[in-house]
């Protein structure tokens, strides 16, 4: 289970920051302080979502 919750947080972790980054690009925020805390923010956030969607998949794999 660790294994995959791994898995999942290093694929949900940088979406999370690009998505963050993003929007502060896209409102015209360029300050490279406000980027690296949004990136570190989708770097944070990513742990419990990744626990979350590795606990739903984990149920997916042993119901087959």
């Amino acid at each position: 289970m660790f294994a995959l919750r791994m898995a999942t947080y290093l694929l949900v972790a940088p979406t999370l920051a690009g998505i963050f980054v993003i929007a502060l690009l896209t409102a015209n925020v360029v300050s490279g302080t406000y980027i690296a805390i949004a990136a570190a923010a989708g770097a944070v956030i990513g742990l419990p979502v990744a626990w979350v969607l590795a606990g739903h998949l984990n149920r997916l794999i042993q119901q087959r």
